[in-house]
C-alpha cells in the first residue's frame, strides 16, 4: 500500500480508536481550547475567524469516525469545509496529542 494512502486511512481510525478511552470533562475539554489558544479563532456558540464549536459538534454528530478526522485537520490544517479561510496547522508543539483527543471530545459533546 502506498504510504499517502496507508497514512489517509490508518492515522485517522488509530485516532478514532484512542478516543474510546480519553476521558474529559466540561471544564478540562475548555480550558484545553483556552490554553491552545483555539479561541483565538472560534467560539462555542457564534462563528469567529472559523465555525462555532456547536456547529462541529452538530456537523459531526452521527460521525463516528469524527475524532479520527478532527484531529488530522487539526494537525494538517485546511480551508474549504466551513469556508474560504484555512485554518493553519496546529502540531503537537501547540497542543498535545492528548490535549487535542481532549479538546475534540469537549467539542463534539456540545451538540
Amino acid at each position: 500500500m502506498n504510504k499517502q494512502l496507508h497514512t489517509t486511512l490508518l492515522l485517522p481510525l488509530l485516532a478514532a480508536a484512542t478516543f474510546a478511552t480519553t476521558p474529559a470533562s466540561a471544564a478540562d475539554g475548555e480550558a484545553i481550547v483556552k490554553k491552545a489558544r483555539c479561541v483565538a479563532c472560534h467560539t462555542v456558540d457564534a462563528k469567529r475567524v472559523g465555525p462555532a464549536y456547536k456547529d462541529v459538534a452538530s456537523k459531526y454528530h452521527d460521525d463516528k469516525s469524527a475524532p479520527g478526522k478532527l484531529f488530522e485537520k487539526v494537525r494538517a490544517g485546511g480551508s474549504g469545509n466551513w469556508g474560504d479561510v484555512p485554518m493553519i496547522p496546529h502540531g503537537a508543539d501547540k497542543i498535545s496529542d492528548d490535549d487535542l483527543k481532549a479538546a475534540i471530545q469537549w467539542i463534539l459533546s456540545l451538540h
